[in-house]
């Protein structure tokens, strides 16, 4: 990257947090929102829990025409780009409409616009199915919905990698400030806690059967059982560093390395892939792993996943030379929105100095990381790298720094 891409502004919706600072306070403090399904009796399933946004209702925050027109993670993308609009204190009609772009990264599409309309036509027949329908399930509709409420017209798309999308999105919307775009809206937002959605997601093998709230996702703990689902995640401004300067914009931090890599043994990853990522970042960034404060894990908590990235951490950082975190541990694995959330983490620690813990993990010494449990660490940071992992294979590393 020629130029160094700043983040600006922050959107957040999360199970444990509605908007930036509630977010934080419960992150740092470590509460967990990760409970039995309560949008619909999960007791059918081998799965019952999962991280809910269980305070947000588009209606009180949207004009009346977008609700029947879009899926709920859609509202949730629109409210949180209003937010980090807000947040970064920009007013979009000042920058010239071509010079801006969105970049949003996307896994499940609008299930439950998709599952209500599939229930209209067989049980009330095709006049019963929403004209809405032929573009509220698509993955790329949060890109085109908040570029047609914004007036945004300058390069649109949508990535699809799962876990992974959300900081491939952050890179690619980095990319388009590095060709001359002025301000780019990215990140991620996920919502497929459905029957629809569920039971795609059951079909993962790596989804917790656990029913404790407080056991059913622990990475890096020798009794982890899998993940748990969520939803929610953040939207991002990034801007071209020159312009928040001329504006005197309040900026978080700058997106100073992105690294990539497949991992072709994707059940059974072996780490080589992920540790190429994790040193594409650092090189890209000109740093040494010594400059890195923190690491924010993905945390896939199956003993393969979590042996594979604690083995690249301990190998590209040195065991236990470098604090570790895992906070999605309070709010569940938020596929596409994930990694925003998780970047937007690393920006407020920066800005904190201090680290949020990793929640519910007790037997941790099996691994060899300096794991952040039980309560937030102070400390100053210059560089915190957050690592994503997608489903079968894919890898994403990004390194963000103090401004």
């Amino acid at each position: 990257m020629s130029l160094s891409p700043v983040v600006t502004g922050l959107g957040i919706i999360a199970p444990n947090g509605f908007g930036v600072e509630e977010f934080w306070e419960a992150t740092c403090a470590g509460r967990g929102s990760i409970k039995r399904i309560t949008k619909f009796d999960p007791s059918p399933y081998p799965s019952s829990l999962a991280g809910e946004v269980t305070s947000f209702n588009g209606s009180d925050h949207l004009p009346k025409r977008l609700i029947p027109q879009t899926d709920r993670s859609t509202q949730m993308a629109l409210v949180a780009t209003d937010m980090a609009i807000e947040d970064a204190e920009i007013s979009l009609s000042d920058v010239p409409p071509f010079e801006m772009s969105v970049v949003t990264a996307a896994s499940s599409g609008g299930f439950e616009f998709g599952e209500r309309e599939l229930k209209n036509l067989w049980s009330k027949g095709s006049n019963h199915v929403s004209a809405y329908q032929s573009f509220a399930w698509f993955y790329a509709v949060n890109s085109g919905q908040i570029s047609i409420r914004h007036g945004i017209m300058g390069p649109n798309s949508v990535i699809v990698s799962d876990q992974a999308g959300g900081l491939d999105a952050l890179a690619m919307a980095a990319r388009q400030i590095d060709k001359g775009i002025k301000l780019v809206v990215t990140g991620g937002m996920d919502g497929s806690i459905c029957p629809w959605g569920w039971v795609a997601l059951t079909t993962n093998e790596d989804l917790s059967k656990s029913h404790s709230e407080d056991e059913a996702f622990v990475p890096f703990d020798e009794n982890a059982t899998g993940y748990v689902p969520g939803e929610g995640g953040a939207i991002l401004i990034l801007e071209d560093s020159d312009q928040a300067a001329l504006r005197g914009a309040r900026v978080y931090g700058a997106i100073s390395g992105y690294g990539a890599s497949f991992d072709k043994k994707a059940l059974h990853p072996s780490g080589d892939a992920l540790r190429y990522a994790m040193a594409s970042a650092l090189a890209e960034a000109d740093l040494a792993p010594e400059s890195i404060g923190v690491v924010f894990a993905d945390g896939s908590g199956t003993l393969n996943g979590d042996q594979a990235e604690a083995q690249a951490i301990n190998d590209v950082f040195g065991i236990g030379k470098v604090p570790v975190t895992v906070p999605k541990t309070m709010t569940g694995r938020l596929n596409s929105g994930a990694g925003s959330l998780d970047i937007a983490c690393a920006l407020l620690s920066i800005r904190d100095s201090l680290i949020p813990p990793t929640i519910n993990v007790w037997h941790k010494n099996s691994y060899g990381l300096d794991l952040v449990t039980r309560q937030s660490r102070h400390k100053t940071i210059k560089h915190a790298m957050v690592i994503s992992r997608g489903s079968f294979g894919f890898n994403s590393v990004t390194i963000v720094s103090a401004p």
